[in-house]
Formats: structure tokens, C-alpha cells, sequence
């Protein structure tokens, strides 16, 4: 079954060119991977500094195999400075 994810990043506005940099290179990375249907970065339009990746996964279990890449880890060690408050993630399967 395969796995919706959305991640919201709130960056500090003085990091706002940084943090795009961190996630074009997260982004290419991470569409490489088996199993990444979708991996979009998409920037509020109210809220600067407020970024949303939507992300689908073939299956949990590839998602799982994400969060052990070193982009993405890469991209949580150096975006972790730079950001406002903590990533909130929702998961789940789409119902309709």
C-alpha cells in the first residue's frame, strides 16, 4: 500500500536562499530512490520561510529505507540550524 507523506519546514527568514539549496539537493537525491513516487517541495504562499514536501511512497517500508540516506540526513544535520521550529510529518494511506 503506498504511503502519503507530507513534512512542513518552517526556515528563519534570513536562511530562506540556503534552505532552498539544501532542499533542490534533497529533492534530486531522493528521486533517485526505489520506491519514491513523488517527492515535491512546494513553498507557501502566505508564509515565507514555510515549505511542504509532499511525498508518495510505493510502501512503508521504502520510506523506511529513506530515512537512513545520507541526503536526508545530510539535509537534517544543516537544515536543523537554520530552522524556526521543529518538521512536523503527517502519514497515512489514502482512503478515497
Amino acid at each position: 500500500m503506498n504511503l502519503h507523506i507530507i513534512a512542513l519546514f518552517k526556515f528563519n527568514e534570513n536562511y530562506l536562499m540556503e534552505a532552498v539549496e539544501l532542499f533542490q539537493n534533497l529533492v534530486k537525491e531522493t528521486r533517485k530512490e526505489e520506491g519514491c513516487l513523488q517527492y515535491d517541495l512546494i513553498e507557501d504562499k502566505d508564509n515565507k520561510g514555510t515549505f511542504f514536501l509532499i511525498e508518495l511512497w510505493e510502501s512503508v517500508d521504502h520510506h523506511n529505507r529513506h530515512n537512513g540516506q545520507d541526503h536526508l540526513l545530510d539535509f537534517r544535520k544543516d537544515a536543523s540550524k537554520m530552522m524556526e521550529s521543529s518538521t512536523e510529518v503527517y502519514k497515512g494511506f489514502k482512503i478515497y
